[in-house]
């Protein structure tokens, strides 16, 4: 699986001949099938979680002296971990087949009835880096809106990816499904990235998920279709009329929970009418466990808070780190978020529901959110299941990815043998 003989090129068209024909297989796949291979595939994961804990400790251990904690973090599966895995795919199998969907139906004047009709959009290639479930979450979303899937993971992952794999094909081959609708790129060699993305032939979408510099590179050099998850600078603004304990405990939820996901809140804007009590609330509850970095203003509130520097407000820090700015009322703080946001997520902790509803509107980003953190960022909490990614652009889809995103749609055009004046 990690074969650095192989050829990149052949390699890609391979998986590519291989997924094309799966996909085909699975256009006529019923719900139920879909629904027996998540499941098998489920027991697959619980039944192999020793040989998966084994393999995700080699992948751990290659990188555990070369990577921050956060990266490792997102990079670990635990039992637990792999139980959400497992769980993920039932849920999946729960939910409404979205395929075959009636969008849209109307009669023209001379008696042909048309339809919009959900269906699959073919084959997905998912470049992702470190986290392992990601593959097993894609895959089931793949699976169940009926696309065939090439996935490449991280190298620092490969070993965990293999089992995971393997596992979803348990699950499609006890289905009676094309196993091949579930398929990695068996080569590190970054090459093969390259020819993916430009498998133009095979593979009709390309979705990355991991930092900047990925999904930068698969805008810059795909030649497919991308659905782009840029990076999470996510901000959470206290509002004048905020309640401040409530705002404490939802921003170190929102920052803490886990630094190293993209709904993790990177900064902290404080409204100026309450700075004075919410800046030092905040730098106690944070205490030694997240280091902050504020302007003027905050820093003179509370000596534990580092000056910061113009870079701080764009960064994403996937780190127990975070920026704190002081601004002068909502239409500031809407400027601020808008200007830094990476249009990710952004939440303001309000009980004003109309600086709520402003905010919202306001700001161009894929998730508002008013009074709650921003870790629920996430396409299980949604009640998607599971999410292939947080989409921050405008077309097709936008948000949490999801089984209704990985479809699209074609027209069934009805007559009783009319012909066209």
């Amino acid at each position: 699986m990690n074969d650095q003989t192989l050829d990149p090129a052949i390699h890609i068209h391979e998986l590519g001949s291989n997924a094309r024909a799966a996909a085909k297989g699975l256009l006529t796949a019923s719900t139920d099938a879909k629904n027996t291979a998540l499941r098998a595939a489920a027991k697959a994961l619980r039944d192999s979680q020793a040989e998966l804990l084994e393999a995700n400790g080699k992948d751990v251990d290659s990188v555990a002296d070369k990577k921050p904690e956060s990266f490792v973090d997102r990079l670990r599966l635990t039992p637990d971990r792999i139980e959400g895995m497992a769980s993920a795919l039932e849920q999946i199998a729960e939910l409404p087949d979205p395929v075959g969907r009636q969008l849209a139906e109307f009669d023209r004047p001379n008696g042909l009835k048309i339809e919009r009709v959900a269906v699959p959009i073919g084959v997905i290639g998912m470049i992702y880096e470190s986290r392992p479930n990601v593959g097993a979450d894609a895959s089931a979303l793949c699976l169940k809106s009926g696309n065939a899937v090439i996935l490449r993971g991280g190298s620092e992952s490969r070993n965990s990816t293999r089992v995971i794999v393997r596992c979803m094909q348990e699950g499609l081959k006890a289905a009676g499904l094309p196993e091949h609708a579930v398929q990695t790129v068996g080569t590190t060699d970054r090459a093969a990235v390259a020819e993916l993305l430009k498998a133009d032939e095979f593979v009709d979408l390309v979705i990355p998920r991991g930092g900047r510099g990925l999904v930068e590179l698969v805008r810059d050099q795909a030649s497919v279709p991308t659905l782009l998850h840029l990076d999470g600078n996510c901000h959470t603004y206290i509002h004048a009329k905020a309640d401040l304990d409530k705002a404490a405990e939802v921003i170190r939820n929102a920052k803490l929970r886990r630094t190293g996901v993209c709904g993790a809140t990177e900064s902290i804007v404080v409204d100026k009418a309450v700075a004075e009590q919410a800046i030092p609330k905040i730098a106690a509850i944070f205490g030694d466990d997240c280091e902050l970095r504020g302007d003027e203003t905050a820093v003179a509130l509370a000596p534990s808070i580092k000056p910061a520097t113009d870079e701080d407000w764009g960064t994403e820090y996937l780190d127990p780190i975070a920026s704190v700015k002081v601004v002068d009322g909502l239409d500031e703080a809407i400027d601020w978020v808008d200007t830094y946001s990476s249009h990710h997520t952004d939440a303001i902790i309000t009980e004003d529901d109309d600086a709520a509803a402003k905010f919202m509107t306001s700001i161009d980003s894929a998730i508002l959110m008013h009074n709650a953190s921003t870790q629920f960022a996430d396409g299980g909490e949604f009640g998607m299941g599971a999410e292939i990614g947080i989409a921050t652009g405008k077309m097709h889809a936008r948000g949490p990815v999801g089984l209704e995103q990985l479809t699209s749609f074609k027209y069934l055009v009805h007559g009783k043998g009319q012909t066209r004046p």
